[in-house]
């Protein structure tokens, strides 16, 4: 992306990087602000997927004009591929490392399999990487034939139908983690051997019924970078050598932008009223919140990034995580996965059997924990130096000009 658009890269930086410091927290003993509200509400953490898929939406504001001149067949060939690829990777990672602990020997994991308890188990399906992936896919679609006018009103009626379905599904309890209609589809088309159970029962945050609204999240992803590329053409505002206040061509579009975010913020708490705002279900309403609050959040480093020139390391370590965001986060996923299957001799436990922990467990049980002082402090300390090596990888490879493209 151009330098000129450097507040976009630090925005998808910044949520790559906050993806990573919550996803590889220490289980029960995750950082209390850093954890996911238990079923309706929104917390800080309940915000880093929304906004990496409106970045997404963002980024494809730049490429869909090539696309559009490239011909249809051209579009079908990279959008159907990159998709694909996206897919398959976090296939690929909820399958990795192809290899699991059963009575003390280390066999390979196959697609599906009987656990100890006598259930049937497989690989999960689906995941981030794969919700990435279907919305990358649709959005892409509906906005290449249907154009900008027509995908904000196909996006509104996603979200509108989204609800309905929601309430017919299931007229009795429809937003309960029971009573959510979008589970038995998942049931039957991708089994529950392969579904997410980290709710206790069979339920998959990234299910297929629940990605519907998450193209939405795309859609207006684009819109918003369509807007801001167009006003930067038309008035040349990223290139305005004034940063008075109240000078800069640019103040329009950062008033028009705050005005969206306002009007959005509304709707998704008004709706959030009949429509509860939740993330594991994926809301009509938790859309329209989470674009406002990126919308404005975006409108925020535009004006200290482009118009203010307030770059420095601050910036340059989030723009590092932009530079190579699927790499990074792919890898953030391959290590703790590789080094779950090392064992590592801890000791017995209450039963007088030998205790076995991963490098992982041990680095935060023996050094991390101890210097933190409690275990949730540990596991904020745990997850922050891992974020570290990961940007030192980043920006290792950004220095030898390293891309991992898809």
């Amino acid at each position: 992306m151009k330098q000129r658009y450097y507040s976009l890269d630090v925005f998808r930086g910044a949520t790559v990087a906050f993806m990573i410091l919550v996803n590889n927290q220490i289980g029960s003993a995750a950082f209390t602000p850093l954890r996911h509200a238990p079923w309706h509400g929104l917390t800080p953490t309940d915000l880093v997927f929304p906004f990496f898929l409106f970045a997404v939406g963002n980024a494809m504001a730049f490429v869909m004009p090539r696309l559009e001149a490239a011909g249809a067949a051209a579009f079908w060939q990279k959008v159907g591929k990159r998709a694909a690829l996206i897919f398959l990777i976090g296939l690929f990672l909820n399958w990795f490392p192809f290899a699991m602990w059963e009575n003390d020997q280390l066999l390979f994991k196959p697609w599906t399999w009987i656990n100890s308890d006598g259930e049937l188990r497989g690989v999960r399906i689906l995941g981030v990487l794969q919700r990435i992936a279907l919305c990358y896919f649709f959005a892409s679609v509906i906005i290449y034939y249907a154009k900008v006018r027509g995908a904000f009103w196909i996006g509104v009626g996603i979200l509108v139908l989204y609800w309905l379905l929601c309430e017919l599904g299931n007229p009795v309890d429809p937003y309960s983690l029971e009573g959510w209609f979008g589970t038995a589809l998942d049931k039957q088309i991708l089994g529950e051997a392969h579904m997410y159970r980290g709710e206790g029962i069979a339920f998959d945050p990234e299910g297929l019924i629940s990605t519907l609204p998450g193209i939405v999240q795309v859609i207006f992803g684009y819109l918003v970078g369509y807007y801001i590329l167009g006003q930067s053409k038309a008035s040349g505002e990223f290139t305005a050598n004034t940063t008075q206040t109240g000078t800069h061509p640019i103040y329009k579009t950062l008033t028009m932008l705050f005005l969206a975010a306002a009007v959005l913020l509304f709707i998704g708490y008004a709706w959030g009223l009949v429509f509860p705002i939740n993330k594991k279900i994926w809301t009509s309403s938790y859309v329209a919140l989470t674009v406002g609050l990126a919308i404005m959040l975006l409108a925020v480093l535009i004006y200290f990034i482009e118009v203010r020139n307030n770059r420095g390391t601050w910036t340059r370590f989030f723009e590092v995580f932009g530079k190579n965001p699927l790499f990074i986060y792919a890898l953030s996923g391959l290590i703790p996965k590789f080094l779950s299957i090392i064992r590592l001799n801890d000791g017995v436990d209450e039963n007088g059997a030998i205790a076995f922990i991963s490098p992982w467990g041990w680095f935060f049980k023996y050094l991390v924990a101890p210097v933190a002082g409690t275990r949730e402090f540990g596991s904020l300390l745990f997850a922050v130096l891992f974020v570290l090596l990961l940007w030192a990888i980043g920006y290792w490879m950004d220095q030898r000009k390293i891309y991992v493209r898809v």
